[in-house]
């Protein structure tokens, strides 16, 4: 039995789950299906993936072919910057539980703490960061309160059973805390040993927040976009301390970083489409590592981040981790 843990909204979360980001919708119902089959119960989708639908039918074959019951997955989705005006929420999260084929997500986060002016579904979906899909930011006014209160109301309403937020830093996690009715059961954040973000660690522990830590290979996610720092990097999968650490184990060494991350408390949702890739992943908490070794991967922090803004398109508007 895959470890859980246990959220501040009293509900049990599978600690090593499926990420969806980049997980073509071509292949994204088979790919479902097939990590269903690995054994993965977790399952963590966005509207901002453009895939929901097609995850939805592997999702959908899956329970239907006996291989689980809807009761025993754990399905999680986004609020896009879009959506955060009050009024946006609760419509957006319907479609998106239609295009899952769902009755209520598990978990629902709010994706990035960025409120962005409106775009209509039938204009463009996913939205994406540009008002016009090119180059033109709008900002919203709709602050983060507002949010989090329509945010609240899905769980009365029956429509999340839980809810999150994701990117968020240090002091806008306490200033929400100051009105939250609900508190956020989750916290979902890049890290990776290039990025370990100790104190907000810390502070999500202190306040019984639990953290999914997302990116768990660190710049491995983000070649394809040529990000200089990333290409830079040697992969984190092909360092010399790491590969060590892993023959050491007698294990790959993604499972040494997704232990890394485990054994430190954390959930991660690695991806792979490899069957063979997908099963190594699940099975990453069934050895542990030495305080030494762990000591040894944490010292690999640069605070070096991928996942921002400006490292997909050029901005003057948009420094949320400044």
């Amino acid at each position: 039995m895959a470890p859980v843990i246990k959220l501040n909204s009293g509900y049990d979360m599978p600690q090593v789950g499926f990420g969806l980001w980049k997980v073509d919708s071509a292949v994204a119902a088979d790919v479902v299906y097939n990590a269903i089959k690995a054994g993965y119960r977790l399952f963590d989708g966005a509207c901002d993936y453009g895939n929901e639908v097609e995850c939805g039918k592997g999702v959908a074959r899956a329970i239907q072919e006996g291989l689980v019951k809807r009761e025993e997955l754990f399905i999680v989705s986004k609020l896009w910057n879009t959506f955060h005006d009050k009024e946006r929420v609760e419509p957006i999260v319907r479609k998106q539980l239609a295009d899952w084929g769902l009755e209520y997500f598990d978990l629902y986060l709010i994706h990035f703490p960025v409120a962005l002016e409106y775009v209509d579904p039938s204009v463009r979906y996913p939205p994406g960061w540009h008002y016009d899909g090119k180059s033109e930011i709008r900002r919203s006014n709709a602050t983060i309160q507002e949010t989090w209160t329509a945010m609240e109301s899905l769980v009365e309403s029956g429509l999340a059973k839980s809810i999150g937020i994701s990117n968020f830093q240090a002091q806008l996690i306490y200033d929400l805390l100051r009105y939250a009715k609900i508190r956020p059961a989750t916290l979902q954040i890049e890290h990776h040993p290039f990025l370990v973000q100790q104190e907000l660690l810390n502070l999500a522990k202190q306040e019984g927040i639990a953290v999914t830590a997302y990116s768990s290979f660190g710049p491995a996610s983000f070649l394809e976009f040529n990000m200089q720092h990333a290409v830079k990097l040697t992969p984190l999968m092909e360092d010399e301390t790491i590969k060590k650490i892993a023959a050491k184990y007698n294990r790959a060494p993604s499972q040494v970083l997704l232990r890394w991350a485990t054994q430190r408390g954390l959930a991660v949702i690695p991806k792979s489409v490899r069957q063979e890739t997908m099963i190594s992943n699940l099975h990453c908490t069934d050895f542990d590592l030495s305080d030494e070794d762990i000591a040894t991967i944490s010292s690999f922090d640069r605070g070096i981040r991928f996942n921002q803004p400006s490292n997909y398109f050029p901005t003057e508007l948009l420094w949320i981790f400044g």
